[in-house]
């Protein structure tokens, strides 16, 4: 693999002094030289200032966060990262790189996750170049690289997990925001390790069920909910009758065989638990 290597290149602002002074004393030497008309000065003077004038093509400017791959003939010579304006071997191809912090979202992709279940799922990347030399030398477009690399991991990601999960413990896309996170940086830098990308960041943007099944995951998530409340109301009831009792048996303010706790606790039930405001029966005899 071709890895990134530094080069020392020329300050332009030099250069530029320099190439502008040797300029005006080679046009001076040619209008001395057509003057004479003596081809001992004029070839040289012609000379002189054909190699001036490919200097001048030496001169490029780096701008900051950018960096310039340097190329002689094919072969990879090193990158200028130092801004301002610089000079270096004329001969150089001379390609940009910028090297700012840059993000994109990807596309909604339709995909089934882990338990089977279709869903809609897209995520924003955050990534930056830090190897030049293999971002132009190792692939192709390394920009369209990221973007199918980075949906290819989010679509793998996507099927390693649940949309949403009954178990505490198993990670789902929806309750583990910031472990989801991780694991899809980690597999995106994976796949761009070759492309000299850094993945910054990367999280979830978008995240449903797909058209055709959300109605019914609706009414699953309502049952899911129903169930759990009513198990918390009757916790929290039978710990009520059991004060209920446990008060009156301390206080002695009436003595109940095991039929009428049996009563009191299905009546304390029923009030606790029903969806409705209890209708009070007022019964002026006994139980028997």
């Amino acid at each position: 693999m071709i890895r990134e290597k530094s080069v020392n290149v020329s300050s332009g602002y030099f250069m530029l002094a320099f190439l502008a002074a040797a300029q005006t004393l080679g046009v001076i030497a040619f209008i001395f030289a057509t003057e004479t008309s003596s081809p001992v000065w004029v070839i040289p003077a012609v000379l002189l200032n054909i190699v001036l004038l490919l200097l001048w093509f030496g001169l490029f400017m780096v701008h900051p966060n950018q960096a310039k791959v340097l190329q002689l003939f094919g072969s990879y010579k090193g990158t200028a990262r130092q801004p301002g304006l610089r000079w270096a071997n004329p001969f150089y191809s001379k390609k940009a790189v910028s090297v700012k912090v840059r993000n994109f979202e990807s596309g909604k992709l339709k995909v089934n996750e882990s338990s089977g279940s279709p869903i809609e799922i897209a995520a924003v990347v955050v990534w930056r170049v830090v190897d030049t030399a293999e971002a132009v030398f190792e692939v192709d477009d390394f920009e369209e690289f990221v973007n199918i690399q980075s949906e290819a991991a989010l679509r793998n990601l996507a099927t390693s997990y649940p949309y949403e999960s009954d178990k505490e413990d198993e990670t789902s896309l929806r309750s583990h925001p910031a472990k989801i996170s991780e694991s899809l940086r980690k597999e995106i830098q994976d796949r761009l390790e070759k492309a000299g990308v850094e993945v910054i960041e990367a999280r979830i943007s978008h995240l449903a069920y797909a058209p055709e099944i959300a109605n019914a995951m609706l009414r699953r998530q309502q049952a899911s909910a129903i169930i759990a409340a009513r198990e918390r109301i009757v916790e929290g009831a039978v710990g009520m009758v059991e004060l209920a009792l446990s008060e009156l048996s301390r206080q002695e303010i009436v003595d109940l065989d095991e039929e009428r706790k049996a009563t009191m606790v299905s009546n304390l039930l029923v009030v606790l638990c029903s969806e409705d405001n209890a209708q009070p029966v007022l019964n002026t005899g006994t139980l028997y």
